[in-house]
């Protein structure tokens, strides 16, 4: 049997490297600050004796080294045919097309994909997005929510829905006086979470947890990468729910008790160094408790904050009520189960291959069965000239995604799902910019003949991987840190301006912010945040037509239609940004896209006026003020390294 240890790694040679390390890449305004701050891995972890962080060439071939050796792993353990010549042909233009941000692995991939914690501890780290259903909590009790905060703890966005609302009473738990020392590991917080639960689902016994042994604030998290935020979320995190169940003693657990313990779980699992937790709840359309829940303002701010709350809608109903909410505060978001499980794309009839779809994932562009995974991959239509050229990068996505679907979790039961089902998304951003450079009409005949070519790719590698063929293939995600990069607006949204100022935030300690500061950019202290400083990038948008304030909600709907016809057999994540003067039409859009999407949200237009918000409009001229004072930053010699994408695929998730 060969293991790991003994099948030869993939490499790509010093010889064809050596070129990229001097080479430019076309980053974005905020690409390279981005991508420092974000996904440049400490040189230590690799080398001990190494200073520093990743450069972009040394991300890339981490990237393209691990996804390849999963690739070899795979085909040499099941006694298949290794061609290393045509790997390594099909790796280096995967490399290029990496190097020049032509394609990203999602922001997952560009922390994790190469690292040990992926390859010998679990692939679950790769993953962007899970869905969990609570239907059976009846039977697994705290397992279900255990199984959300491991999610959650190594960074994968997480929908679940309300379905065991009243399938559970609420027990007084039998308090011992036995110690629990809670093992300095993820394991440990998420079992100490499950034993908790259980005392209160089942009566079962409860000891008294002992935090002495968990790392403290600010230590390094070795494998996954970070700091930690200590014992004190956890703590929080256990009395938080001890008070929820307290005056709950013999009642059914309610849809707004299941979305609160999974708020609470991710106020606990964002605390520290990260940033929010990704979350969506789905709920029933009539459940007014749950719809309502986010108007009781302490609460909201104190956790329910933690996720994006749809509802599961179906096709000829009432949207009355739905609408008046979405159209005063965004909320809730509308999906339609039936389409996601009828459909692939709309353009190819109703099917049934996906009848198994119970939720999604936080952005809703990933139709998924319980306790499924799903691994989205980037391609951007508008850095390239030809539909020749984008096909083969979108072979090198196709290739990221499918590998990924290869390596197991720790969830037997998710590994069952993914062996079958194979699921991947890939995505498009700078969709606008693409329609703006190559025309409307020309990328919907790029999207159909490429779905077309993804078929084609799935099928051949498949058979030559020896495994299923992927149930679904395509979506379009809300994109958002990865975008950043090379500069691409966030997937089917529109810009918010030709000209405007993206304001970023930097701990005080960071050393990206030094050298922001030897640059010239504009800095202020944040107005909301100790410790933190708030930086100003300008931009100008390329191959600008209108922006978010120009487009009506009409050409947004129509836009996202079109995508589910031809391009996304998933689901295509678009959240309608309307005027005032459209907001009475909400309903009338619900009505009238209700057979031609499968999900969507609304956000009233708003030009904030509050200070430091992360964009602002400006004239070119200020434009051209600001960009003349700022000198280009070749390097940043950062001995911190990244933070890592958690939670999902971005930090701002449109939805």
């Amino acid at each position: 049997m060969k293991t790991i240890e003994n099948i030869r790694r993939f490499r790509l040679s010093d010889s064809f490297i050596e070129p990229y390390t001097a080479a430019e890449v076309p980053w974005g305004p905020l690409g390279y600050v981005t991508f420092k701050r974000t996904y440049a891995r400490r040189l230590s972890e690799f080398d001990p004796t190494a200073t520093g962080s990743e450069e972009w060439w040394q991300t890339c071939r981490r990237v393209i080294e691990g996804m390849f050796n999963m690739q070899k792993q795979h085909v040499v353990r099941l006694g298949l045919e290794w061609n290393d010549s045509k790997a390594q042909q099909t790796a280096k233009d995967a490399y290029d097309r990496l190097f020049n941000l032509k394609w990203t692995p999602p922001g997952r991939g560009l922390w994790m994909m190469g690292t040990k914690f992926v390859e010998e501890r679990t692939g679950a780290a790769l993953f962007n997005c899970a869905f969990r259903s609570t239907q059976d909590i009846s039977s697994k009790g705290g397992y279900i929510f255990s199984w959300i905060m491991d999610a959650l703890m190594v960074g994968v966005g997480v929908g679940f829905d309300t379905k065991g609302a009243g399938t559970i009473t609420i027990e007084e738990p039998e308090y011992t006086g036995d110690i629990l020392v809670i093992d300095d590991s993820r394991e440990g917080w998420v079992d100490s979470v499950q034993t908790l639960l259980n005392g209160f689902f089942f009566g079962h016994k409860v000891p008294k947890f002992d935090y002495s042994a968990l790392r403290p604030l600010g230590a390094l998290i070795h494998g996954f990468g970070g700091t930690s935020s200590g014992p004190g979320p956890l703590i929080e995190l256990h009395e938080n729910l001890k008070e929820l169940f307290a005056d709950k003693i013999g009642e059914a657990i309610t849809s707004v008790d299941i979305v609160d313990i999974e708020n609470l779980i991710g106020r606990c699992v964002v605390s520290g160094n990260v940033r929010r937790s990704a979350a969506l709840a789905l709920g029933e359309a009539d459940d007014f408790h749950y719809l309502e829940m986010k108007n009781d303002q302490e609460k909201l701010y104190h956790h329910r904050w933690g996720s994006n709350n749809s509802y599961s809608a179906e096709v000829g109903m009432d949207y009355t009520w739905h609408a008046n909410q979405a159209q005063e505060n965004g909320e809730p978001g509308t999906i339609w189960l039936e389409n996601a499980r009828a459909y692939g794309r709309f353009k190819d009839g109703i099917n049934y291959d996906d009848r198994e779809v119970v939720g999604f994932n936080p952005c809703v562009e990933q139709s998924l069965h319980n306790a499924e995974m799903c691994c989205l991959v980037e391609t951007f239509p508008a850095k390239h000239e030809d539909y020749e050229d984008y096909v083969k990068t979108l072979k090198c996505a196709y290739l990221y995604g499918k590998t990924v679907t290869l390596v197991n979790t720790h969830w037997p039961e998710t590994n069952a799902k993914m062996l079958k089902n194979r699921r991947i998304g890939l995505s498009q951003s700078g969709i606008v910019q693409a329609f703006n450079k190559h025309g409307r009409r020309q990328m919907l005949d790029w999207c159909d003949n490429a779905y077309g070519y993804v078929k084609e790719l799935d099928t051949e590698y498949s058979n030559w991987l020896c495994v299923p063929k992927s149930i679904k293939m395509t979506s379009i995600k809300p994109s958002g840190t990865v975008s950043l990069l090379n500069g691409s607006t966030p997937g089917i949204h529109f810009p918010e301006d030709e000209y405007y100022i993206r304001r970023i935030r930097f701990s005080n300690t960071s050393n990206v912010l030094k050298s922001l500061i030897k640059a010239g950019y504009n800095i202020e202290d944040d107005e909301y945040s100790p410790n933190t400083s708030v930086v100003e990038f300008p931009v100008k948008e390329p191959h600008f037509e209108k922006g978010k304030r120009d487009v009506s909600m009409w050409e947004q709907l129509e836009i996202a239609a079109q995508y589910q016809n031809y391009w996304a057999d998933n689901a295509v994540s678009v959240t309608i940004s309307f005027k005032g003067t459209e907001a009475d039409q909400i309903r009338s859009a619900l009505e009238m896209y209700e057979t031609r999407l499968k999900a969507v949200s609304f956000l009233k237009y708003e030009e904030t006026g509050y200070v430091q918000a992360p964009y602002e409009s400006i004239t070119k001229e200020k434009y051209e003020e600001m960009s003349a004072k700022i000198t280009p930053i070749v390097r940043i010699d950062d001995e911190e390294g990244g933070s890592g994408t958690k939670f999902c695929t971005n930090d701002t998730c449109e939805i």
